[in-house]
């Protein structure tokens, strides 16, 4: 099998069920962030994180694959379960790693450990995958139910694992603003 078909150098594709859309259709514009957003994942498995967190962080790769898959199923031929993409278990363990982590009083910027960082790019493109999946949704078949769910509390997990990769590392969050600048409240007076 070849990898090159040049069936999409006018800037068409395939979907899975048949039917060509443009490259640029919401529908592609879903899994394709979704692709990247895997993709990212693949990035952060490659540091050296905790097993408990490549473990999780292997099961959401495997549910963005069939994410995309049900995206790529406009016609909804191929039967598929909701389950797969379930919010509760990235609920649980949300709540795991926040249990080990200071609360949170303020806001946090972005970066860290290295893979404290590629949890936040993973957590931004996660963001961006939602609302493309809410764009999609408006077209005719819109998208499976669960998604939006799914995506919304991934982004969450992924903010938090960010947050317990840095603990885990011994890397001190950087607050915003940071505690040596005043706030605008403060300073007026």
């Amino acid at each position: 099998m070849k990898i090159y078909t040049r069936t999409g150098d006018g800037g068409e594709t395939s979907l899975l069920t048949g039917g060509r859309v443009v490259k640029d259709h919401p529908r592609i514009e879903v899994y394709g962030t979704l692709d990247e957003l895997n993709s990212l994942l693949g990035l952060l498995l490659a540091e050296p994180i905790p097993a408990g967190a490549s473990g999780q962080l292997e099961k959401v790769q495997s549910t963005l694959f069939s994410m995309g898959a049900a995206l790529a199923d406009a016609e909804g031929r191929f039967a598929r379960d909701p389950t797969e993409w379930a919010a509760e278990p990235i609920e649980r363990w949300i709540d795991d790693m926040d249990g080990e982590l200071e609360p949170l009083k303020s806001f946090i910027l972005p970066g860290g450990s290295r893979a404290a960082a590629i949890a936040h790019m993973a957590r931004t493109v996660c963001r961006r995958a939602e609302r493309c999946a809410i764009a999609a949704g408006r077209e005719p078949g819109g998208i499976p139910d669960g998604i939006l769910v799914y995506l919304n509390r991934l982004s969450d997990g992924l903010f938090v694992l960010a947050r317990w990769l840095n603990a885990h590392s011994g890397v001190a969050e950087r607050r915003w603003p940071a505690a040596d600048t005043p706030s605008p409240r403060r300073q007026k007076g």
